[in-house]
């Protein structure tokens, strides 16, 4: 069983999500399955079959959350320091072709979010900068082609 790096705010929020599905999105589904099932004939009942194709997507989603959480290795980011990008890292990098300034901290597969600046460490992108230091550049393989990166900052907490 291999460990799943998380920081402990993913950990936190997939605990939350975990919450959430088993104490108020499965009672709802099973409500919505017992009012569909008091419509009478199951075999033409889109409410009945859409409920339980709900159901089944839930419980799979628990199941899921269930097996990450268990196999979390929590990395405290606060307790972090050092001068090279590593995971739970915050790092500023400025694009050589552009010059646009780009923040992005490494986190786990299942936190990874671009939109609000959270890559995860499997990345092509995290995978270039690890153990990369201040004023180091890097070159990414993205999907839209080579990318040059300097690392101008590099933080942690």
């Amino acid at each position: 069983m291999n460990k799943v790096p998380m920081t402990l705010s993913g950990f936190d929020a997939l605990k939350e999500e975990l919450r959430w599905r088993q104490q108020e999105e499965r009672p709802r589904i099973i409500e919505a399955i017992a009012e569909a099932r008091a419509h009478g004939d199951l075999s033409e009942n889109a409410e009945y079959h859409a409920a339980k194709e709900a159901q089944s997507l839930n419980e799979g989603r628990v199941s899921e959350l269930e097996d990450y959480l268990a196999r979390a290795e929590v990395i405290d980011v606060k307790k972090l320091s050092g001068d090279t990008v590593k995971f739970g890292a915050t790092v500023v990098l400025v694009d050589e072709d552009t010059e646009e300034e780009k923040t992005y901290q490494i986190v786990g597969d299942q936190e990874a979010d671009v939109k609000s600046g959270k890559i995860s460490i499997s990345s092509p992108i995290a995978r270039a900068l690890i153990s990369k230091s201040v004023g180091d550049s890097v070159e990414v393989n993205a999907p839209g082609g080579a990318r040059g990166y300097e690392i101008v900052e590099i933080r942690f907490g």
